[in-house]
């Protein structure tokens, strides 16, 4: 397909299904404003919040003594620096010219690096490019600053490694090649096959699709802390069904791609742990209770006693996480902790231990909120945090102090602060952040939680950053304030956005927001236009900064438009558990019915909203809301555009879909009435739908079968293709086209 501007267009009779294609200059149906945004956006970046500025964004060293930052010189070159945290002293660690393996000639474009705990050796990643459909492979370099020696690990070998890790006493490199482990002896460059069965179907230390998707597992082998051991994922997906992508453009043939991607209700990989000697030898594997196609271990990790692993396992519904400690010698489990909820459970990013490994901190809703827990080997469970608020994130212990530090917000959902409470229980929860401060605050604590690279914006605010001491937040030093954007930006936005909250009945208020056009007529209506997500996996309300896209919305709204915003139940709003979990077994029914009562809610409390001109969009889960809507709601919603949505739920993948509906086989119901396909007899509006075809994440498989039902159905929509785009579709093209289908199908303007 051209890159010029077109839609295609499906015009269906009842006998036949007729493709037209024409070109649409579709910039044409914006106004000028509008194509200045776009063009401001996408060309120049005129609108991006920028960084933190010299110094920041690096990562703590000494424990939070100092912290390390590459950084551009004035000509492009990188180098490492370090700053003294409590003076800001600046201090060169390697410079351009000191960052060039001689083997390599030019200095090198550092994509990470890790620094040995004793200093000596620095490892490098550089040249990143994909592998596995989602993963990145790169060139990893080591130096070791006594001798000035350089070495790429993996030696000649192309292709590049993953996830490359100094050993603790940083001698040794271990990393994954070929699907196998391997260790490096970084004196020697001596290399150690620690497994030798990996193929396309056998993974050795690193994930498969579906856990890198929902369970965030790409790095999956650890060293033990006395660098002895190394502990790590196999992945045997030899009997996942497959899914194929197919490429047209890019070769004479078709190029075909094929990948284990295990849908609802389908075969998942087998998987099970090992720990192998970090010389090389027969791998132990870990006793894992069930069976391993049909259970899941989310985390893995050496517990504080170098003998032992720590597991998140979760059976296949998602509803018990069961936390083992496994003897790395025997293989041997024991069960410290069990979390079960009748709908689902969420398992913990991290592992971190007290008390010298006698406890472990935990968190879950157990109580109807999340909150953290001290639970020993024995399985008792201390409750650290308190009180009838969940907390987002753990931010950081201070053991020394007796504090934990984490992010919650117990008066707006909205919001984020960082709290600390202590870890024995006691008191009452304490805002770190400073009262009069509103809006979403991000940290980064020190390990020894006396610093933190700390950042915060509004919804009508860019975002600034800055770093704090700790507890008492004075701020040491100001790495970006953003002036100039804010000075940009803010007369865009001024006295036009609204943070809100609508009764939707029932005792139910659901946040929202609301961008308003500059010259609003309250005594006129406008049009409205709702961005739309709504599926447990995020939340659109948020007091933050959205970036360029804040800018692009006022713009449209000074078109003559309202646009708006709403979290229904169901989402991962600071609710509580009955919040997030009311949707079981029923994902798009609730929501989709709280985001039309959200809209006439408002339309109800501000008259200028006009109901007979309603447009909603969203991408995603969004997309298939957007989906929903317009086919359950089509007295409401009159224009839609549908972003890579999943109309079928039986075609999205196991771990996420299973989470939230159960499986296909016992919840076939909840699975029909939750898909937007089951309703598309509903559609009166204009449809947009758009999809990428190498999308490996929502396939465009769903869209296909949402098209012929369409067809079948003698409904007319308008249906865009991005040939071998995948989930994430972005640029200056997609833009024109979704703007240009709501401007021209959702007349502008107040009557």
């Amino acid at each position: 397909m051209s890159q010029s501007v077109s839609r295609r267009i499906l015009s269906a009779a009842a006998t036949s299904a007729v493709f037209m294609l024409w070109a649409l200059p579709a910039a044409a149906q914006l106004s000028a404003n509008m194509q200045d945004i776009l063009r401001r956006i996408h060309t120049t970046q005129e609108f991006g919040a920028g960084g933190r500025g010299a110094g920041a964004g690096g990562r703590w060293v000494e424990g939070g003594a100092g912290y390390a930052a590459v950084e551009r010189t004035p000509d492009g070159a990188a180098e490492l620096v370090r700053y003294d945290t409590a003076s800001g002293r600046r201090d060169v660690l390697m410079t351009a010219a000191q960052l060039t393996p001689p083997a390599l000639g030019t200095p090198l474009q550092i994509n990470d690096y890790a620094i040995s705990a004793d200093g000596r050796r620095m490892l490098f990643a550089t040249n990143g490019r994909p592998t596995m459909i989602r993963k990145t492979a790169y060139d990893y370099w080591t130096l070791d600053k006594l001798s000035g020696e350089w070495r790429k690990l993996g030696g000649g070998i192309e292709g590049g490694l993953l996830y490359a890790k100094l050993s603790p006493d940083g001698s040794r490199a271990a990393y994954v090649r070929g699907n196998n482990l391997f260790v490096e002896d970084l004196r020697t460059g001596v290399t150690a096959a620690l497994t030798r069965d990996g193929s396309p179907m056998i993974i050795n230390g690193t994930s498969d699709w579906v856990y890198e998707e929902e369970l965030g597992l790409r790095d999956a082998f650890e060293w033990s802390p006395d660098g002895r051991r190394i502990a790590y994922y196999q992945f045997d997906q030899s009997v996942v069904p497959e899914f194929t992508l197919i490429n047209y453009t890019d070769a004479l043939y078709p190029v075909i791609t094929t990948y284990p991607y295990p849908k609802a209700g389908q075969t998942n990989a087998s998987v099970r742990i090992g720990v192998v000697d970090a010389g090389g030898g027969p791998t132990r594997w870990m006793k894992i209770p069930g069976d391993p196609r049909n259970t899941y271990v989310a985390r893995m990790g050496w517990a504080a006693n170098a003998g032992e692993l720590v597991l998140q396992h979760l059976n296949r519904l998602q509803n018990t996480n069961t936390v083992l400690l496994t003897s790395a010698a025997t293989g041997d489990v024991k069960t410290i902790f069990v979390d079960q909820d009748e709908a689902w459970v969420d398992y913990n990013e991290t592992f971190t231990w007290l008390e010298q490994g006698r406890r472990l901190l935990v968190e879950s809703e157990r109580d109807g909120w999340r909150h953290a827990y001290a639970v020993s080997r024995d399985g008792d469970a201390r409750l650290i945090t308190t009180g009838p608020f969940d907390i987002l994130s753990i931010s950081g212990v201070d053991e020394a102090g007796g504090w934990l530090y984490y992010i919650a917000s117990p008066a707006n959902a909205t919001q984020r602060y960082l709290y600390r409470s202590r870890l024995d229980g006691s008191g009452n929860a304490e805002r770190v952040t400073p009262a009069a401060a509103s809006g979403t605050h991000t940290y980064n604590l020190s390990p020894d939680c006396r610093w933190a690279f700390h950042g915060e914006s509004r919804f009508d605010m860019p975002g600034q950053s800055d770093l704090v001491r700790l507890p008492d937040h004075a701020v040491i030093r100001v790495f970006q304030d953003n002036a100039a954007l804010k000075a940009k930006v803010g007369p865009m936005l001024a006295g036009r956005t609204e943070m809100l909250q609508v009764d939707v009945g029932g005792g139910v208020v659901l946040d929202g927001w609301l961008i308003k056009p500059r010259a609003l007529d309250p005594s006129k209506k406008y049009p409205i236009v709702v961005y739309v997500y709504g599926e447990p996996a995020g939340t659109t309300v948020t007091d933050s900064w959205g970036g360029s896209n804040r800018v692009l919305l006022a713009a449209l709204a000074d078109e003559g438009y309202l646009v708006a915003s709403f979290d229904n139940r169901g989402t991962p709003s600071l609710k509580g558990r009955a919040w997030r979990k009311v949707i079981y077994g029923a994902v798009g029914v609730l929501a989709s019915q709280e985001q039309a009562a959200a809209l006439r809610a408002l339309a109800a409390s501000r008259p200028y909203v006009d109901l007979s001109r309603v447009g909603v969009y969203g991408w995603s889960g969004g997309g298939s809301m957007t989906l929903n809507l317009m086919f359950r709601s089509p007295e409401l919603y009159r224009v839609g555009v549908a972003g890579a949505p999943v109309p079928d739920q039986t075609l999205y993948d196991s771990i996420y879909q299973e989470r939230y509906m159960g499986l296909p086989q016992q919840n076939a119901e909840g699975y029909r009435t939750g898909s937007p396909i089951t309703y598309a007899e509903g559609l009166q509006g204009k449809l947009l739908v758009i999809h990428g075809t190498g999308d490996d994440n929502v396939h465009f498989q769903g869209t296909q079968r949402l098209l012929n039902r369409l067809i079948d159905l003698n409904k007319q929509f308008s249906f865009m293709e991005y040939p071998n785009r995948r989930h994430g579709i972005s640029g200056l093209h997609i833009d024109t086209l979704r703007w240009s289908f709501i401007t021209e199908h959702l007349p502008a303007g107040a009557r």
